[in-house]
């Protein structure tokens, strides 16, 4: 797919993976709208490309969500969405505080939610659109210290799976993005090795080529989510005897 004169759409584009994709796809000649919280960061961005235009918003707010859509929607018809808003926390099983693992659900998941509830009408009407749903392999199975996250990316990967299939019929497209560790404000602080880990550009990148191929699934960096992939479909005793050793070591 071509992204010149088309409108694209992406939320959490503040910092890291959404505000590195923006301007990649603003200088492919794309129509980039962002959204985030921040509407600072959100103006810097709009200052410093051509036609990236910002809508400041909450995705866990519904009604806020649905008013900007039709905001977005007014500006161009939005031919591509990519749902990056994200919410993450470390947190062990036996110190579980709700408050984190609620604000993560509502952001990763229901953000998403609110966001394809309005725009999936909208698509089946144009009979056209893509949906990028940016997830992360640490959805693939369970990991250590990640009640708090894992769990709402596993949610995301399996919505991209049934939109993919629900709405092929109507013309819309639906990737699911899986990114390993990428440098972000949402990683910096994590106390422990971060194998593979890459810049928010090279995310970026990799992103753009797997839109540009149509790809469904779009994993990132090769041999990190390879090693993930495997443990997706590996024995539940080769799976939980390596997350002990993973859970003793950090």
């Amino acid at each position: 797919m071509s992204f010149n004169g088309k409108h694209v759409w992406i939320t959490g584009a503040s910092t890291g993976i959404g505000r590195a994709l923006a301007k990649k796809l603003d200088a492919d000649g794309a129509l980039v709208s962002v959204s985030a919280r921040s509407e600072e960061k959100l103006q810097e961005l709009e200052a410093e490309g051509q036609n990236i235009r910002a809508f400041p918003l909450d995705v866990t707010d519904q009604s806020v969500m649905a008013a900007a859509i039709d905001m977005i929607a007014a500006r161009a018809p939005i031919d591509h969405v990519v749902l990056g808003a994200g919410a993450w926390s470390i947190m062990d099983s036996d110190q579980m505080e709700i408050g984190p693992i609620r604000t993560g659900m509502e952001v990763n998941y229901f953000g998403t939610i609110n966001a394809v509830h309005k725009l999936i009408p909208m698509m089946i009407e144009r009979g056209a659109g893509h949906i990028s749903i940016i997830a992360s392999v640490a959805g693939y199975r369970g990991l250590p210290r990640s009640i708090a996250y894992s769990p709402t990316k596993a949610a995301l990967i399996n919505l991209a799976e049934i939109l993919k299939v629900e709405l092929e019929p109507h013309n819309i497209g639906v990737s699911s993005i899986n990114p390993g560790f990428v440098d972000t404000p949402l990683t910096q602080d994590n106390p422990f090795p971060m194998p593979g880990i890459i810049t928010a550009e090279e995310a970026a990148d990799a992103i753009y080529k797997g839109l540009d191929k149509g790809k469904f699934e779009i994993s990132f960096p090769f041999g990190f989510t390879l090693l993930m992939k495997m443990l997706r479909v590996a024995p539940n005793w080769l799976y939980l005897f390596l997350m002990r050793r993973i859970k003793a070591s950090i």
